[in-house]
């Protein structure tokens, strides 16, 4: 009976060791970074601001109320999104706009659908840095529920900073099928 317990110690020993040594070569290598990832990403100066050869400064002072509005809020890029959120740990696409505008004196209300009271209408094919996009993106939705805000156009290409469900806040085009199927309207606060 003593040798059978020793055999079958001895069974589990080796057992032991054969999975401790397999298993330390399979974990995966992972790092976890207990702050956000920084993005440097700004709004160009004009061509008239880029021609002349006054310092840095000065041209950043130069820059619109609409291009220190965008800047404002491409310093959230990569925020997930929360629902509700109006911080760098998770913003929605109203709280993105609603912070942004905010931190330059102009006051919107919190919601998007109350956001797209606000302004002026103006033609999609007319729009401005720093202009509104409202959308539809539900199906079944009877009112707009997203909103994002116009951060550049480029051989008729708009592109808008807001804040997706999936992605957090992003940067997209209004040529993506699923933007420009949504697209309700646009309107001009500043």
């Amino acid at each position: 009976m003593g040798n059978r317990n020793a055999l079958h110690q001895q069974k589990f020993g080796y057992l032991l060791l054969v999975f401790f040594i397999a298993s330390c070569g399979i974990k995966k290598k992972t790092t976890y970074s207990t702050t956000p990832r920084e993005r440097t990403v700004s709004v160009a100066p004009t061509k008239e601001d880029s021609s002349t050869r006054t310092p840095r400064s000065e041209k950043i002072s130069s820059l619109s109320p609409a291009d220190h509005i965008i800047n404002t809020a491409l310093t959230f890029s990569g925020t997930r999104y929360k629902w509700g959120g109006t911080t760098k740990k998770g913003m929605d696409c109203s709280g993105l706009l609603y912070v942004s505008f905010g931190e330059h004196d102009v006051q919107l209300p919190r919601v998007s659908h109350a956001m797209a009271e606000e302004g002026k209408r103006v033609r999609v094919n007319k729009v401005e840095k720093g202009d509104l996009l409202f959308f539809k993106t539900k199906k079944r939705g009877k009112r707009i529920n997203h909103v994002g805000m116009v951060v550049s156009i480029k051989n008729d290409e708009i592109k808008f900073i807001h804040a997706s469900t999936s992605r957090g806040v992003i940067v997209s085009s209004l040529r993506e099928g699923f933007w420009n199927n949504a697209f309700i309207k646009a309107t001009r606060v500043l």
